[in-house]
């Protein structure tokens, strides 16, 4: 099928239609809502943040194991044919899980069906990003691609920020008011609704329906060190959520109010939400090599001061500024991702740094429940500064060798 011609004057929001984002942005909150759900309706139900811990790692498993086989299923076949059904079949595992965990099931039990959860887990956001980078390529002008990206980009990412914050901010909220499964039950129904709506949405048209193979790139592209450099710096901020989010839930458990950690885990959220959209503004100059250096610095340095603990109003003023570094590190990575991502292959190198930063987050969670709860809450607390460590040392990987990778330093929107 012929792809229409490019109309300079016509914004992306043309191409998408007024709805698009809208029902993107919802469809991202069953994703991020599902491994905080699990681990805050395991602690109060079962009273373990160790188990809670481990079954939040069991959801990530599950995103790891099928977040790659999905996104090149996408790649070959469309997101439609791979979107209904799983979005279908994990709403219906989310409906489930509270009768699992209130049963008092066996671990072996709960763990099993949280590692289907994530099997199930849909991958809106690398197929959304992946929709997009079509849509530029096929119908925006040449002159405006560059731009386009970037500010798509941006968004994006502030969209991925957005939505983990309002995720833990909703299960705080709906547990608080409610009771603990009804987060769960919520994300369930968002589930099967808007992820539906997000799969039968006219912009999946963008996507070829079925990738021609040989114009796709081998499967051993994904395994270029350029590539797998981003896939370990991702891989390092879900370390960071998945640790910050755990300590600070065990740092409010300490002080009586567990459901508490969600809801102040917001607060570095809002920040780095705002953050990641105004990268859009940075100048070109500022290349994507060097934001990431220098976010990922000022996020080493916030994440240390958290590590001191100390009173609730320090803490939280401490999550404001380490808010500042990860926003617009996130944007960068999935910027720099979407440059150098394989011939055909856009899909599947999203949902592989997805599956890495959701992987990360449930194993962290994971280690720090059960630091927590095995050694202190202060121990747990230096999680999140060596998260920012490592990312920050990928990112003087990336710098390092960017322009070997790269080519010459060349403008944002492109490798920067």
């Amino acid at each position: 099928m012929t792809s229409p011609a490019p109309v300079k004057h016509r914004s992306l929001i043309h191409h998408t239609g007024a709805g698009y984002f809208p029902i993107a942005f919802v469809a991202r909150l069953p994703f991020a809502m599902m491994t905080v759900g699990v681990l805050a309706l395991v602690v109060a139900i079962r009273g373990s943040v160790a188990l809670g811990g481990l079954t939040s790692a069991a959801v990530g498993l599950g995103v790891v194991l099928a977040g790659p086989v999905l996104g090149d299923l996408a790649d070959r076949y469309g997101q439609r044919r791979v979107l209904v059904p799983v979005g279908l079949a994990n709403g219906v595992l989310l409906a489930v899980f509270p009768l699992v965990v209130a049963a008092s099931a066996p671990d072996g039990l709960l763990l099993a069906t949280a590692v289907a959860i994530g099997v199930t887990g849909p991958q809106t956001a690398a197929m959304s990003r992946s929709r997009i980078m079509a849509l530029i390529a096929l119908r925006v002008a040449p002159e405006r691609r560059e731009r386009t990206f970037s500010r798509a980009m941006s968004y994006e990412s502030a969209a991925d920020e957005t939505a983990f914050v309002i995720g833990p901010f909703v299960v705080g909220v709906l547990a608080a008011l409610i009771a603990p499964w009804a987060p769960i039950v919520a994300a369930a129904l968002l589930s099967f609704l808007f992820v539906t709506a997000f799969a039968l949405h006219p912009t999946g048209r963008a996507v070829p329906a079925r990738a021609d193979r040989a114009a796709m790139a081998p499967a051993r592209a994904l395994l270029h060190p350029r590539l797998l450099v981003l896939v370990a710096a991702v891989f390092a901020v879900g370390l960071f959520f998945g640790s910050t989010l755990t300590s600070l839930t065990a740092f409010m458990e300490a002080r009586g109010a567990p459901e508490a950690g969600a809801l102040l885990y917001g607060v570095m959220g809002v920040g780095s939400a705002v953050l990641a959209l105004a990268v859009a503004v940075l100048p070109a100059r500022f290349t994507l090599r060097a934001r990431l250096l220098t976010f990922a610095v000022i996020l080493t340095a916030s994440a240390a001061a958290y590590s001191a603990g100390g009173s609730v109003e320090t803490v939280t003023v401490v999550l404001c500024l380490m808010g500042i570094g990860i926003g617009p590190s996130l944007v960068t990575l999935f910027s720099l991702a979407g440059a150098r991502a394989p011939r055909g292959r856009t899909a599947s190198t999203m949902t592989i740094l997805s599956s890495a930063l959701t992987l990360a987050q449930a194993l962290s969670s994971a280690v720090t429940g059960a630091v927590a709860e095995s050694v202190s809450v202060e121990t747990a607390l230096v999680f999140p500064a060596l998260a920012a460590v490592l990312l920050l040392a990928m990112a003087g990987v990336n710098a390092a060798f960017a322009n070997r990778w790269d080519g010459s330093a060349v403008p944002v929107g492109s490798h920067g």
